[in-house]
């Protein structure tokens, strides 16, 4: 009888360290799911985001519908959706021996982001981004400082996304340069620099309308065309931040001579000048008939706008006299 008690529970314990080892064993990965898992799971909710290096700190967080930037701004959408796929897709790409890292990672005195996940008051995940440009996507990440380190990356896009990864607050920004309405606007000014009789300036004191050119005030205009070109206003979006431009090249183009400022004075007295500068395409003189290089004072960097979005601002004075 002793002898069968005592197989009983032996095959038993035998049966729940089997039973163990296959739970264990579906939490695991080849690197181990500790080690190696950053993904946020599909049916989990995201509701902020924290990125810190050093004493930065750049929070995004769910606000309703949209999200907002450290509490006080807007966080611009196509930015949100990017990190949020980002943090829902990525995927192991290749480990990184601690040798490689040393001499890509340590030997770069490359400081890493610390990335926080939460879902409400939750922490769903957290990792470190050491950003590098050694490899296509731009990083290499960790769980934590003693962890494996690894290149991450989505599958099906072969962009970088360490890019995402970035406490520059103009990055969050929505990337617009006047989202004005009619109302809002007291005055507008347009410098066309090649072609100065061609500038103009419109002023609005409670819907009462004046054009005036380098000469003064001009008659024999529509008000409607007036109203039209201020509409514009309401929605001027430019490209991208032209952040991987030299310093040198920068204070190129800024010291060079632009094709057109405008200028917008709101009715609380707030004022954006947005100038404007012919680019070239790559390194010819080749003129880029496409895009334009920017900058208004709010910014502190130069951004890449589209002729395509700039055009309906870039009128004549002649647009606003019948035709």
């Amino acid at each position: 009888m002793n002898k069968i008690v005592s197989r009983n529970i032996l095959l038993s314990v035998l049966l729940i360290l089997l039973l163990f080892l296959v739970i264990l064993a579906k939490g695991r990965t080849a690197f181990g799911k500790r080690e190696s898992s950053f993904a946020i799971e599909q049916q989990k909710a995201i509701t902020r985001i924290e990125f810190s290096e050093g004493g930065k700190k750049l929070v995004l967080e769910k606000q309703g519908e949209g999200w907002t930037l450290n509490g006080r701004h807007e966080a611009r959408k196509s930015g949100i959706n990017f990190i949020l796929r980002v943090l829902t897709e990525i995927q192991i790409k290749s480990p990184l021996t601690q040798e490689l890292f040393r001499s890509e990672i340590k030997q770069n005195n490359i400081i890493p982001l610390k990335v926080r996940i939460f879902d409400k008051n939750q922490l769903l995940r957290s990792f470190l981004v050491y950003k590098t440009g050694t490899n296509k996507y731009g990083n290499v990440m960790k769980r934590r400082e003693s962890s494996k380190p690894f290149i991450v990356y989505i599958p099906g896009f072969e962009g970088d996304i360490g890019s995402a990864f970035t406490l520059n607050e103009l990055f969050w920004l929505p990337y617009t340069v006047f989202k004005l309405l009619p109302s809002e606007i007291s005055a507008i000014r347009l410098e066309n620099v090649s072609d100065p009789s061609s500038s103009f300036s419109i002023t609005n004191k409670r819907n009462i309308y004046t054009l005036s050119d380098m000469n003064g005030p001009l008659t024999g205009w529509d008000t409607a065309q007036v109203k039209r070109y201020l509409s514009y206003f309401a929605w001027i979006p430019f490209e991208s931040w032209a952040v991987d431009l030299p310093d040198p090249e920068k204070k190129k183009i800024e010291s060079g001579l632009p094709v057109f400022r405008i200028t917008a004075i709101m009715t609380n007295g707030d004022e954006t000048t947005l100038t404007l500068w012919e680019r070239t395409i790559g390194n010819s003189n080749s003129k880029d008939s496409d895009r334009l290089w920017a900058k208004t004072e709010e910014k502190d960097d130069l951004f890449i706008m589209r002729y395509f979005d700039i055009d309906p601002l870039l009128k004549k004075k002649g647009y606003f006299f019948a035709q």
